[in-house]
């Protein structure tokens, strides 16, 4: 193969390396599990989301989030078997600024804040019967963001 040519499959190779690199930087696949955001989503389906900023969220985007652990006896548990802390997918219901939901949230009576604050997240699942949300955990800090939904009920495989 001339030299031409090799540099034009370098190059290709280099642009898909980069978006390659570019699409595990900025998005995440994720499949959904169980009943906490039906009729939206069913477990089995597949979510992309887009990482962004605590500071781009709005209330109603369907979010990912590292799920915050359980008390059980006292202890601090993931709610995956393994103890990974695992991934929740909800809706962002207020960001910070936005007034403490207390009346949808009344564990957050207890902070006695009047506003979400900053670096903060309520989230709730559209199906409150079977979600694990923010009425059980409180907020979920900034770090614990992953993104927010961009395409959801990618097809199977």
């Amino acid at each position: 193969m001339p030299l031409l040519g090799w540099l034009a499959v370098a190059a290709v190779v280099a642009v898909a390396t980069a978006g390659l690199l570019w699409a595990r930087r900025h998005l995440l696949l994720v499949g959904v599990v169980g009943r906490s955001m039906e009729p939206t989503l069913r477990s089995g389906d597949r979510v992309l989301a887009r990482r962004v900023p605590l500071a781009r969220i709005r209330p109603g985007d369907v979010v990912v989030v590292v799920a915050p652990a359980r008390m059980t006896a006292g202890r601090p548990t993931r709610p995956d078997a393994a103890g990974n802390p695992g991934l929740l997918i909800k809706r962002a219901y207020a960001v910070p600024g936005d007034p403490v939901p207390v009346d949808r949230v009344p564990l957050l009576r207890q902070g006695g804040e009047r506003n979400v604050p900053a670096g903060r997240l309520v989230v709730l699942g559209d199906n409150p019967s079977q979600s694990y949300d923010s009425r059980e955990c409180g907020y979920i800090a900034e770090p614990d963001l992953l993104g927010v939904v961009v395409r959801p009920r990618l097809p199977a495989n």
